[in-house]
């Protein structure tokens, strides 16, 4: 086993990475410095702190750090000029909140001048890539722990009894099977759930499920319009009011979460070559999507527009795989970036059980020309007649290849 002096791990506080936290003690007979990241999961993060010290960690040694704001303005909102959409569906809620653990993860590394840095994602799951891959990117000589990968507690039944042999305070709940039947996973953009009983793709999850979106049965009769405001591709304002952004992302949750906005279940392709089924409650994120390909639709050229969705699906691969610091990723973000300088104005969405649909959009940027669009007399701003000659044009090669198969027939 190679020789560890100091390790930064990646700490919740919860059962997983409680047991680490010991396990590297054991095992790997190191100093370990703890690093909890608040990215909206909605839930206390305090308590990491008195279970860290309850562990024997210096004080100095234990990081909280509460990262909402860079999560939202440098990592979902680059994500989401980009349009952003995994396999035709999924918003990268887990995916993008990777990278910026993992680059806090380093930095922390340099300051406390670890050599390692350790995680408590499994050998089966994408995390274990896209946090090793965006460490090794920024810090190519760290070394990286991941217990998954060489212990045995492979089963939450020896993780709890390793916990009870090591005086490891454990949740309640947990220790008597009443937590969720699932695994869950939370930041402002989302929330998934996965394993336990989901893990039958035919089974139909119970209402009770979801946290932060009513079912569309059960949201108002009445629709609701918002206005969201854009800048350089970001959502800037709110009905008139200036936001930061990730008060722009809890906003948009609260509105997208009442009128049922954001729900999900999906069959995944994982990178480790598996498929695995997820729920996902993405409000916020639906809007923007929405908002911003309407922003878009009247402030982009039409081949600018066909080039960034030609662009999507290899964008969202490399994030969904982890790629967020490669230079691939860098490259389609400043080409993306670029589109973005005109696309400032306003969207109007109307929100109704479960959907979002525009209903307005105006910009100073704006490419629309109503002289040309009209249905109308439109005084000869545009030439009917030169449609005829676009079209044989057009037509030329299929009129080529139809006459040849003609005379093969």
């Amino acid at each position: 086993m190679e020789k560890i002096n100091k390790v930064v791990l990646a700490y919740s506080g919860g059962l997983d990475t409680s047991v680490i936290l010991k396990w590297l003690q054991d095992v790997y007979r190191c100093e370990v410095v703890t690093f909890t990241a608040d990215i909206g999961q909605g839930e206390e993060v305090a308590p990491a702190r008195r279970k860290a010290k309850l562990m024997g960690i210096k004080p100095g040694n234990i990081f909280i750090e509460d990262l909402r704001e860079e999560f939202v303005r440098d990592f979902v909102f680059p994500m989401f000029r980009a349009n952003t959409v995994y396999e035709g569906e999924y918003l990268l809620g887990t995916s993008i909140a990777r990278p910026l653990i993992a680059k806090r993860l380093v930095e922390i590394a340099r300051k406390t001048r670890a050599d390692a840095i350790s995680h408590g994602a499994t050998g089966k799951g994408n995390d274990q890539v896209r946090f090793e891959l965006g460490a090794y990117a920024l810090m190519p000589d760290v070394k990286i722990i991941a217990p998954w990968r060489e212990w045995d507690l492979l089963s939450r039944e020896k993780l709890l009894a390793y916990a009870d042999k090591h005086g490891i305070p454990v949740d309640y709940k947990k220790r008597k099977g009443g937590g969720a039947p699932y695994s869950m996973d939370a930041n402002l953009l989302h929330i998934s759930y996965e394993g336990g009983v989901l893990e039958d793709p035919a089974f139909e999850p119970e209402d009770s499920m979801w946290r932060i979106t009513v079912s569309p049965e059960k949201a108002p009769n009445r629709p609701e319009v918002v206005e969201l405001t854009y800048r350089h591709g970001d959502i800037v304002a709110i009905n008139d009011k200036k936001l930061s952004p990730a008060r722009v992302l809890e906003k948009l949750n609260q509105l997208g979460g009442k009128h049922g906005v954001g729900r999900l279940d999906l069959v995944e392709n994982r990178y480790v070559g598996m498929k695995s089924r997820g729920c996902y409650e993405t409000p916020g994120g639906t809007i923007m999507l929405k908002a911003h390909r309407a922003m878009e639709s009247i402030t982009l050229d039409r081949e600018v527009l066909a080039l960034k969705d030609d662009l999507m699906p290899r964008y969202a691969r490399l994030v969904y795989n982890g790629y967020w610091f490669s230079p691939e990723r860098q490259l389609l973000q400043t080409l993306i970036d670029e589109s973005q300088a005109a696309v400032n104005g306003s969207v109007r969405v109307k929100l109704y059980k479960g959907t979002v649909m525009t209903v307005g959009r105006t910009s100073p940027n704006s490419l629309f020309d109503p002289a040309i669009s009209t249905f109308e007399d439109d005084g000869g701003a545009y030439n009917q007649s030169d449609a005829a000659g676009f079209i044989r044009l057009n037509a030329l090669r299929l009129r080529i290849a139809a006459k040849l198969n003609k005379h093969r027939k």
